[in-house]
């Protein structure tokens, strides 16, 4: 796996590299603006040319991830109109520096198939939007938080069948969703259950990045709290798992834990598992489809 962390932009989105060397990262995920906010200035040419230079520099990977308060399944006018346009802007600035892959929480309505259909919709509406575009979006399996929709690889699924633009979208997982959501990554048969689900679900190929965060609740509690990791509820021997798999060695593999300063610590624990796993063949090495993208 390609590990690294989520590292700020604070003076400029190009000084996330510097901080992902610091953490003897491989790979690095960012906003390309504030999560939390829905106005952002346009990306100045020397905020690019920095950020491509850096990129070249350092060989490290990059992904995003889409601000938070975009909802592609909202039906709300206004909230529609901002998701929408913000998704589109978020598209357009990944393009701009470069950036494969844009990480998003596919949304959230009160009826699950009205809102798998918005989303779906949305999709196909920014894709045809931003135009020029080539980021491929990677819908993240989401914890099962209130109404929001993605917390089963189903509901995903039933996404890809209804956008027109299948081949443009993948799949990102989070640790601490998938075991909040209720797949157990904590043992050995809860593990081999959940990547026999996601494959037959998804296909494995699809998978293009995985959040690796520790959870401090409970198994199917679908809350999102992320813990560092090995202390939560999750435990080591689930990232063991994870870093042994074949499955995802090519993907993306980023802390999202609370205290970025233990990102170096934590990446250095995860590639001790990656090494100790060495040779062993992973939970899913018997669970393949050709199903995926």
């Amino acid at each position: 796996m390609i590990l690294g962390a989520h590292e700020s932009i604070a003076g400029g989105a190009f000084k996330a590299f510097e901080r992902a060397e610091a953490d003897s990262a491989q790979s690095l995920q960012i906003f390309t603006k504030n999560a939390r906010g829905w106005a952002a200035k346009p990306l100045s040419d020397e905020e690019v040319a920095n950020f491509h230079a850096e990129a070249r520099r350092t060989g490290i990977k990059v992904i995003a991830h889409c601000s938070y308060l975009v909802n592609l399944g909202s039906d709300d006018p206004a909230m529609r109109q901002k998701s929408l346009a913000g998704f589109t802007d978020e598209l357009m600035r990944c393009q701009a520096l470069g950036i494969p892959h844009l990480v998003v929480h596919p949304g959230a309505h009160a009826d699950l198939a009205t809102g798998i259909g918005l989303i779906a919709r949305g999709l196909d509406e920014c894709f045809a939007a931003a135009k020029g575009a080539k980021t491929e979006v990677l819908l993240e399996v989401t914890a099962g938080q209130g109404t929001s929709i993605g917390h089963r690889f189903e509901q995903l699924a039933q996404i890809l069948d209804k956008t027109k633009h299948a081949s443009r979208v993948g799949i990102c997982l989070d640790t601490c969703h998938l075991y909040a959501a209720g797949y157990d990554l904590g043992t050995d048969e809860g593990y081999r259950k959940t990547i026999a689900e996601l494959d037959s679900a998804l296909g494995l190929k699809r998978v293009k990045a995985l959040h690796l965060n520790d959870c401090k609740k409970p198994l199917g509690c679908r809350v999102d709290r992320h813990d560092e990791i090995g202390e939560g509820t999750l435990g080591i021997q689930a990232f063991a798992r994870i870093m042994g798999d074949p499955a995802f060695e090519h993907c993306v593999g980023v802390l999202e834990t609370p205290e970025p300063a233990n990102y170096k610590k934590h990446l250095e624990k995860l590639r001790s598992l990656a090494g100790s796993s060495k040779g062993k063949a992973g939970a899913g090495a018997n669970a393949r489809s050709p199903r995926g993208g």
